[in-house]
């Protein structure tokens, strides 16, 4: 790796550039044509194609040539303005983080007071105001749209915001807490303990607690195996423990699907679920706002 960030690369970029410039200005100059004295004709380049089609050496337009000149003018002043040049960072010292830092200066110098405002208040009363609720989806469509969904109705694996479901609880500091820090939930793999035909046990009496169609022989027959390896966290009565992100499984709501092979396969093979914090990416602020948000999207519901 140490090859490719020493100064040989830097001067190699820039020699490459300039030399592609001059080279492309000299090409230019040697294939420009002299201008045609009044009454000279263009040299024939080539015979005559179907009795009449000639080439002929015609000088082209002045213009059309110094559009050429003047776009190679052009780079040259760029190239000295902003970087371009391997490592040479420009006379005006520009760079695209600069720019995105003076951005968020002036961002937060006139949005600042308002997210402010809200950070005062209780979250409660953030999810109720109709304009921070406007923020909050804006910051939720930028920020978590992109894994559950624009109308926060989550897809596999990632969980729906408007139900009243909730790994690791749904009150407002929990919710706050899950978009500052975090999650990451772990089921570990039980294939190997269970074996193939205590997997299928397993799965069965899962299925039970929900009262969805299982075999009841199987089901029967997983209830101590499910006793001995799954009740630690999803207590004995299978209803979870939000303390830990065990999910709930007497209900009908499942994050990876509730068919009997698909609990299988998450027994088998375990899942691993992972929520990233936001609060160095967002401050605190808009983690204020974004938990309201949160929050009162199962509340109409």
């Amino acid at each position: 790796m140490s090859d490719f960030v020493s100064s040989f690369w830097s001067l190699y970029i820039a020699g490459i550039t300039v030399i592609s410039m001059v080279w492309v200005a000299l090409f230019l100059k040697t294939q420009t044509t002299r201008r045609l004295a009044s009454g000279e004709k263009a040299e024939l380049i080539e015979k005559a194609w179907d009795g009449d089609l000639q080439e002929l050496n015609n000088p082209l337009p002045r213009w059309w040539l110094w559009l050429f000149y003047l776009t190679i003018v052009f780079g040259v002043v760029y190239l000295a303005l902003y970087p371009g040049l391997g490592s040479y960072k420009g006379m005006l010292d520009w760079s695209a983080t600069g720019q995105w830092q003076q951005e968020q200066t002036k961002a937060n110098a006139q949005y600042g007071p308002i997210f402010d405002k809200y950070l005062k208040q209780d979250l409660k009363v953030v999810a109720a105001d109709p304009q921070a609720r406007e923020m909050g989806q804006r910051l939720f469509l930028t920020y978590c749209s992109q894994c559950h969904g624009s109308d926060a109705a989550g897809a596999r694996g990632f969980p729906n915001l408007t139900d009243h479901d909730w790994l690791y609880g749904g009150d407002p500091e929990t919710i706050q807490a899950s978009i500052t820090n975090g999650r990451a939930g772990v089921m570990p793999a039980l294939g190997a303990a269970l074996g193939v035909q205590g997997t299928k046990q397993v799965a069965n009496y899962v299925l039970s607690l929900s009262e969805s169609k299982h075999d009841a022989t199987l089901a029967a027959a997983g209830r101590d195996k499910f006793a001995t390896y799954c009740a630690a966290c999803h207590q004995a009565d299978g209803k979870g423990t939000q303390a830990m992100g065990a999910p709930n499984l007497t209900d009908k709501v499942w994050l990876y699907g509730g068919s009997e092979a698909t609990i299988i396969e998450t027994i088998t093979k375990g899942r691993n679920g992972h929520m990233p914090a936001q609060l160095d990416k967002l401050g605190p602020a808009k983690v204020h706002l974004l938990a309201a948000y949160v929050y009162g999207l199962s509340q109409g519901k």
